[in-house]
């Protein structure tokens, strides 16, 4: 369930009197991508999915109010896949890969099977009369890597074969900058940080009647505090070490 910016503006409202609303909002949400960006604490598991034979880009699947801005993980069968940056992936695969191998899979199939419901509604599934030509896997195999080329797709290098493959991935979250709202149980831990962020911006704001260099500096200083320990937080999690006391005998 989500929870909506305007929810935290009171906050922030009495402290900047006079500010416009619209004002006070967009603040809000900017400081809400700022401290998202630096936590981290946003985390979302995407639903598992399976891949399509010779198809290695895909787009996020993620809620339509985010943007995916750090991945932690991805697993393919069970398998972990080595996350690369766009640079170490085209030094790893320079040929890339091409969608279906570089062929036309509908100049490949049988045309008498174009217009039925078999072959236009259940492409994949079992009783279907499609048979996935040979070609537009022949330069395919197990996927290894993954890259991300723009901020709404990935990429799986090599090419996927026509191997069942299930994927499982794990991602930092950052609202858009048309949201109006985020997710709410991590609003709600992320509330005070995002409160400083916004005053330490609206403060410095020049020629406006609520104009406080001094407080603009004091919320910088509570803001990365508090990121900072958020971040910590969330790469902790809810474990906590124990203490171990060793005997260390003289030698």
């Amino acid at each position: 369930m989500d929870r909506t910016f305007a929810s935290v503006v009171n906050r922030v409202q009495t402290a900047v009197q006079g500010c416009p609303y619209p004002t006070i909002l967009q603040y809000v949400r900017d400081a809400a991508i700022r401290t998202c960006e630096r936590s981290l604490a946003w985390r979302y598991e995407v639903p598992k999915f399976s891949l399509v034979p010779g198809v290695h880009e895909y787009y996020y699947n993620k809620p339509a109010n985010a943007d995916v801005h750090a991945v932690f993980g991805v697993v393919i069968n069970d398998r972990p896949l080595e996350i690369l940056t766009l640079d170490q992936a085209i030094a790893a695969y320079p040929e890339w890969a091409d969608l279906y191998s570089g062929n036309d899979p509908w100049a490949l199939t049988d045309q008498t099977l174009v217009g039925q419901s078999e072959y236009n509604e259940d492409l994949y599934n079992p009783g279907s009369l499609y048979q996935m030509p040979p070609e537009i896997v022949e330069k395919a195999s197990t996927p290894q890597t993954f890259t991300q080329v723009t901020p709404n797709k990935f990429i799986l290098l090599p090419l996927p074969d026509d191997v069942p493959y299930t994927v499982r991935m794990w991602v930092a979250l950052k609202p858009k900058r048309t949201a109006t709202g985020m997710e709410e149980t991590a609003l709600d831990d992320l509330e005070d940080t995002i409160v400083h962020s916004a005053l330490q911006y609206l403060y410095a704001l020049p020629n406006t009647a609520w104009h406080e260099k001094e407080l603009s500096a004091y919320h910088a200083k509570q803001y990365l505090f508090h990121v900072t320990e958020r971040r910590a937080r969330a790469n902790l999690g809810n474990a906590r070490g124990t203490m171990v006391a060793r005997y260390q005998p003289f030698i």
